[in-house]
């Protein structure tokens, strides 16, 4: 497959909002399997969610109704889909999705497959519809459905391996790609420092991305820097303002972990680090 590219289309409030440097909070759900979780996202002033069926066993009708949840009430939803399952992302789009994450690519060909599957013809080959969450469920004809959802569905790639940094240019030039991520946790086991946030050559590729992103007009997002000093040093090189406040599983261990021990506190006292 060779990469095509064409004019700049046009993009929904989510990414003119990045692209405008306004604050945007999401809230990643890995746990839960209810629409709760994405009310606490709401009235906690998240404004999008991205729901991780890469890293949990959560099933693709859970997660469009997560999606759709999020949706009615105004907020923007990703789905991290499971690498290589681009069949997925039709049925996640038809579901109530706003967006994909797409993780470890490495080359141009795997993101425009991806970007692709995302958009109708002749942008690219998702399968037609007529109904759709996003739009009230209200049957739509394709010349006024297709633009909708192709001006406004996103599209995130993960760049995780050297291979993937080194392509970044190719990758950001293409059509249909909304932004690039660098997924810290991932890149930096493939250098055989895992979790080395401060290694030179992390810093190195966000250089590279960022330069890639400013070239073509496109959005970078850093993630997995679980060291904050490190994360805004590295957000000064080029990265967008859109923060993964934390996952749901691991917001849920901390307020666990801190209540616990309030408990022992309140019984015994301070307890030692």
């Amino acid at each position: 497959m060779t990469p095509t590219t064409h004019p700049a289309p046009a993009r929904g409030p989510f990414l003119d909002r990045l692209h405008a440097g306004e604050l945007t909070l999401m809230l990643g759900i890995r746990t839960s399997r209810t629409s709760d979780v994405v009310q606490i996202a709401h009235s906690t002033g998240h404004h999008s969610i991205m729901v991780d069926l890469e890293h949990s066993t959560m099933s693709t009708d859970v997660a469009a109704q997560l999606c759709a949840a999020a949706g009615s009430l105004g907020m923007t939803a990703l789905v991290r889909v499971p690498e290589r399952e681009y069949g997925m992302i039709g049925r996640l789009l038809d579901g109530g999705a706003h967006g994909v994450v797409a993780p470890r690519i490495e080359t141009p060909e795997e993101a425009e497959q991806v970007a692709r599957a995302c958009r109708f013809p002749p942008r690219g080959q998702r399968s037609q519809t007529t109904m759709v969450p996003q739009l009230g469920l209200r049957p739509t004809p394709a010349r006024e459905l297709n633009p909708a959802l192709d001006d406004t569905t996103v599209v995130q790639v993960l760049l995780e391996t050297p291979a993937g940094i080194a392509n970044a240019d190719a990758i950001a030039r293409l059509d249909g790609v909304d932004l690039l991520g660098i997924g810290a946790n991932d890149f930096t086991a493939e250098l055989g420092v895992p979790g080395e946030y401060g290694d030179p050559r992390l810093r190195d590729a966000v250089v590279t991305v960022a330069e890639a992103c400013r070239r073509h007009g496109k959005l970078l997002m850093i993630g997995g820097v679980a060291d904050r000093a490190v994360l805004d040093s590295l957000l000064t090189i080029g990265g967008c303002p859109l923060r993964l406040t934390g996952t749901d599983t691991a917001l849920l261990y901390q307020a666990a972990a801190a209540n616990a021990r309030n408990e022992r506190e309140t019984r015994h006292g301070p307890i030692a680090p």
